[in-house]
C-alpha cells in the first residue's frame, strides 16, 4: 500500500531532523595541557569546550592556545592531541574519533594538548586550518568520484563557493553548507531504488564509506573493560564503496547486507566476491582526480597484509558504531537512509566496528 503523503511528509521531516543532529552534534572535551609545555607555576586549569562530531581537532587549537597561552614555551608551535598514549590522527572527524577510541563513551572526553614534540613518525604534517581544508577538499573529490565517477563538479566549483562552502562546514552552518552543495549534484540516493521495474529504471551507483576496524579482547563483555588503542596498528582505516545494485524483492537495503559486502571478513562466510578494492587512508590522500589513491612512500602497508593481520583469531563483532549511535543490535536500519542523512559533509559515512580478536 502506498504511503499517504502525511506519512511522507513526516519522514522526511525526521530524516531532516536527523541530518540536522548529526551537523549540530558535538562532544564535550576536557583538554589537559602536556607537563613539559608548562612553563609556569601553577598549572593552568584543563580547558572544557565542545568538539563538533563533524569538525577538527586542530579548528580548536586558536581557543585552547588562548586558554594556555601564559604558560606555553617560547618557539614554533606544533599542536598534537594524544588521548591515553594514542597520537590523534588529525583529518579524523571528531566525533569519528571519540566513536573509534571510546568503546565506552567518556563524557567530558579527556584529551592531552601538545603544542611542541610532534609525532612526525606517527602523524602527517598539519599546517593548522589550512592542512585540514587541503583534507577535507581531497576527500570530497573522492566521494564525488566514486558517485558519479569523476570529481570535475568539485574540481570546477568556484573560489567563492569553495570558500563559503569550507566556512560552512568550519561553522556548523548546514543551510548555507546545502545551498552549495545542491550545485555539487551529488544529490541523495534514492532510498526505494529497489523496487523499480523496467530496465530504464534500474539505478547503479557507488556509495563513499569509510570503515574504521577496531580490535578488541576476544572475551570483552563489557565496553568499559575495552583495552584502550595504543598505536593505529590495531585499527584498520579502509575506504571500500558499497555498489548499488538491482535486486528483485528487495525494498532496501540493510546495513547487515552492505557489511556482510564490505566486510565478509567478519559478518559473512561468503567470500568476497563483490567487495570493492581496499584503501587505507593513515594519510590524507594525495590532491589528485583520481581514485584509489595510489599509496606513498612512508604510507602504511597494503591492506591485503594489514587486513590479513587484523583478521587474525577474529571471532566476533562487538559493537557497530554510526554517529554514536549503537547499531549491532539493529542491523536492519536502511542503508541508504544513513548514508543520505548520517553521512558527513564530505560526504562519506564513517562506520566504526569493533571485533573481537586475541591482542
Amino acid at each position: 500500500m502506498a504511503a499517504s503523503a502525511r506519512d511522507v511528509g513526516d519522514a522526511a521531516a525526521w530524516s531532516a531532523e536527523a541530518a540536522r543532529r548529526v551537523w549540530g552534534g558535538a562532544v564535550p572535551l576536557h583538554v589537559h595541557l602536556h607537563d613539559a609545555d608548562v612553563t609556569a607555576l601553577p598549572p593552568p586549569p584543563p580547558f572544557l569546550t565542545l568538539g563538533p562530531r563533524i569538525g577538527y581537532l586542530p579548528l580548536l587549537v586558536p581557543i585552547i592556545k588562548a586558554h594556555f597561552s601564559s604558560t606555553l614555551p617560547p618557539g614554533v608551535d606544533t599542536v598534537w592531541f594524544e588521548y591515553k598514549g594514542l597520537p590523534l590522527k588529525w583529518y579524523i572527524p571528531i566525533g569519528v574519533l571519540f566513536d573509534l577510541l571510546c568503546a565506552e563513551p567518556e563524557r567530558p572526553w579527556n584529551l592531552i594538548v601538545h603544542f611542541r614534540g610532534y609525532p612526525a613518525e606517527i602523524l602527517s604534517p598539519c599546517e593548522g586550518e589550512d592542512s585540514v581544508k587541503w583534507s577535507y577538499n581531497n576527500s570530497l573529490k573522492e566521494a564525488a568520484f566514486i558517485i558519479t565517477g569523476n570529481s570535475k563538479n568539485v574540481m570546477n566549483m568556484s573560489q567563492a563557493d569553495q570558500a563559503a562552502m569550507w566556512e560552512s562546514v568550519r561553522k556548523g552552518d548546514m543551510d548555507s553548507y546545502m545551498n552549495i552543495s545542491t550545485r555539487l549534484k551529488l544529490g541523495l540516493f534514492e532510498e526505494d531504488w529497489s523496487v523499480a521495474t523496467s530496465s530504464a529504471e534500474r539505478q547503479q551507483g557507488r556509495v563513499p564509506v569509510r570503515l574504521y576496524v577496531r580490535r578488541v579482547q576476544e572475551d570483552l563483555e563489557y565496553l568499559e573493560d575495552a583495552i584502550a588503542v595504543s598505536d593505529w596498528e590495531s585499527v584498520s582505516y579502509i575506504n571500500r564503496p558499497f555498489e548499488i545494485r538491482k535486486e528483485e524483492g528487495k525494498s532496501y537495503i540493510t546495513l547487515a547486507r552492505v557489511l556482510e559486502t564490505l566486510l565478509p571478513e567478519f559478518f559473512s562466510s561468503k567470500p568476497a566476491a563483490d567487495t570493492q578494492p581496499v584503501e587505507i587512508a593513515d594519510s590524507p590522500p594525495d590532491d589528485s582526480d583520481t581514485t584509489p589513491r595510489t599509496p606513498r612512500d612512508g604510507d602504511p602497508a597494503p591492506t591485503s597484509q594489514r587486513g590479513a593481520d587484523l583478521t587474525k583469531n577474529a571471532t566476533e563483532v562487538k559493537l557497530v558504531r554510526v554517529q554514536g549511535i549503537d547499531l549491532e543490535n539493529n542491523m536492519d536500519v536502511p542503508f541508504l537512509w544513513m548514508a543520505n542523512y548520517l553521512k558527513n559533509p564530505e560526504c562519506y559515512l564513517h562506520v566504526c566496528v569493533y571485533v573481537g580478536a586475541g591482542i
